[in-house]
């Protein structure tokens, strides 16, 4: 299975969690600037991950675009999403999967952590692992 971590990061946060990720799984992670929605899905998995901006939203100059196109691209994908936060509990995580859902989406795992990859909870962390 071909997979992806395909991320936007801010302060550096989702960025620590994509390269973490991308280590623990051998694949490889891109900056969501370094590819198209249709290079991506050629992926079989793509781990989608965007910090918590604003209201409790994905960020809306790259990511956000990148996303819907991704979206109209492959909506049967199987995607696993993961993101920072800094406040809040992670609402835009549950919203971001509901999105997913209704678009066709299989979401195998999600993973929201409250700083970087750092703070991240061990069990949480590993059971979103080994779901992928």
């Amino acid at each position: 299975m071909a997979k992806i971590v395909i991320y936007w990061t801010g302060t550096g946060n989702t960025e620590s969690i994509a390269n973490k990720i991308a280590e623990d799984l051998g694949v490889e992670a891109k900056n969501v600037a370094d590819i198209t929605a249709s290079e991506a899905a050629a992926y079989d998995l793509v781990i989608l991950g965007c910090p918590a901006m604003g209201s409790e939203e994905l960020e809306d100059g790259e990511f956000r675009p990148f996303y819907d196109e991704f979206k109209s691209a492959k909506a049967d994908a199987k995607v696993a999403l993961f993101g920072s936060y800094d406040w809040g509990e992670g609402e835009w995580l549950r919203l971001w999967k509901d999105e997913a859902d209704a678009a066709g989406q299989t979401v195998l795992a999600t993973l929201a952590v409250n700083g970087d990859i750092s703070v991240a909870d061990a069990d949480e962390y590993a059971a979103f692992i080994a779901a992928l």
